[in-house]
């Protein structure tokens, strides 16, 4: 066997999260409405798709290390820098890298109980200690990240705004006052993935350079291109240099480069984006209302709907809804694992869904 660090084989066998074509070979049938991963079932730009056929000619190419065209097409799109932005194989790419820069062995990180796990999934993998602190009304408790932070002294602290999984989101200036509520020294890693679908007030002024921030955006929302794993992150220069020394220079392919960039390009596919999306956040209220649950407001592409009962229901309802058809995730972490978490999808989807959720209620009662 190979002599696996101490650290690295005392670490569980587990993922954050197991795919949905890992769930279909269980089952040994596809999904009928494929609802649990917060991808966008509306697909990508016909302008993205395009370009990507352009450059598949171009496959035998390794990507452009230093993503020039991209980091300067997201520069202006935010109005900053390229020297602002840094690419990654998603945010999750982005996390792992952002934890090994900050994180050694026993280095103390603060997060939100329940929030995004690939984030704590990281820093258990460099040997960091997570601390923890439990929601409030369904949200990120920004006061006790800030008492956690001091008394720690930790040098990171992670929120996600909008959350996931709960779909919830503080307005910007909160969030602006929770960064200067900070202690010096302590970076946050502002995770905004679901920027495009949140109201405008949801995102803080926060100026570029500042050093106490990075902010972590994707083009696997809203943009449709999940599958190609690209994200980016807007930092202080200096910040970005750092993720430099340890980055993998060529994780962007050339395709997945082409692909994002030409999805920049076309506003009007993203405005019709984030309008199904918002319909659809309509439609899954309602459909939780009719079966008696309540959906939490959301500010994503996702509803989280809130059973009214405990986390074993919870998911004896998600597997009643895989047994049907339908692929669905929940929160973990209790009391939110007593929520189902539902993508928006297309009329069909939904459709399926109305279709399936009152029976799978009725088996997981049982």
């Amino acid at each position: 066997m190979p002599r696996y660090t101490q650290l690295i084989a005392s670490l569980p066998e587990t993922v954050p999260f197991v795919g949905a074509e890992v769930h279909e070979r269980r089952l040994g049938r596809p999904f009928r409405a494929r609802l649990g991963a917060n991808e966008s079932a509306f697909g990508p730009s016909p302008r993205a798709i395009a370009a990507m056929a352009e450059a598949a000619a171009e496959a035998w190419k390794y990507g452009d290390s230093e993503l020039h065209d991209l980091r300067a097409a997201l520069a202006a799109r935010h109005g900053v820098l390229p020297a602002n932005i840094v690419g990654g194989e998603g945010i999750d790419g982005l996390l792992g890298l952002l934890v090994r820069l900050l994180v050694a062995p026993g280095t103390p990180v603060v997060t939100s109980r329940g929030t995004y796990p690939t984030f704590n999934y990281h820093v258990a993998g460099f040997g960091g200690v997570l601390h923890t602190v439990p929601y409030r009304d369904d949200r990120p408790d920004l006061d006790a990240l800030v008492d956690a932070v001091r008394s720690t002294a930790s040098p990171l602290v992670y929120l996600a705004n909008p959350d996931n999984p709960m779909g919830c989101w503080h307005s910007g200036r909160m969030i602006g006052d929770f960064l200067d509520a900070l202690p010096g020294g302590t970076l946050l890693c502002l995770d905004e993935a679901y920027a495009d679908t949140a109201p405008p007030d949801a995102l803080p002024a926060i100026a570029p350079d500042d050093p106490r921030v990075i902010r972590m955006r994707t083009f696997s929302k809203a943009y449709g291109l999940a599958g190609l794993r690209v994200g980016y992150a807007i930092a202080a220069p200096g910040l970005v240099q750092a993720f430099d020394r340890i980055r993998n220079h060529f994780g962007i392919g050339r395709i997945a480069q082409a692909g994002a960039l030409a999805a920049i390009g076309d506003e009007a596919h993203l405005r019709e984006t984030v309008a199904r999306i918002a319909a659809g956040r309509e439609r899954l209220a309602a459909i939780a209302r009719e079966n008696g649950l309540v959906p939490v407001p959301s500010a994503t592409n996702f509803v989280t709907m809130d059973c009214g009962r405990d986390g074993e229901f919870a998911r004896a309802v998600v597997a009643a809804l895989a047994e049907r058809g339908v692929f669905v995730r929940m929160p973990f972490t209790p009391p939110q694992d007593r929520a189902i978490r539902v993508s928006v999808g297309t009329d069909a989807d939904l459709a399926v869904l109305a279709e399936t959720l009152p029976d799978a209620l009725a088996a997981a009662g049982t």
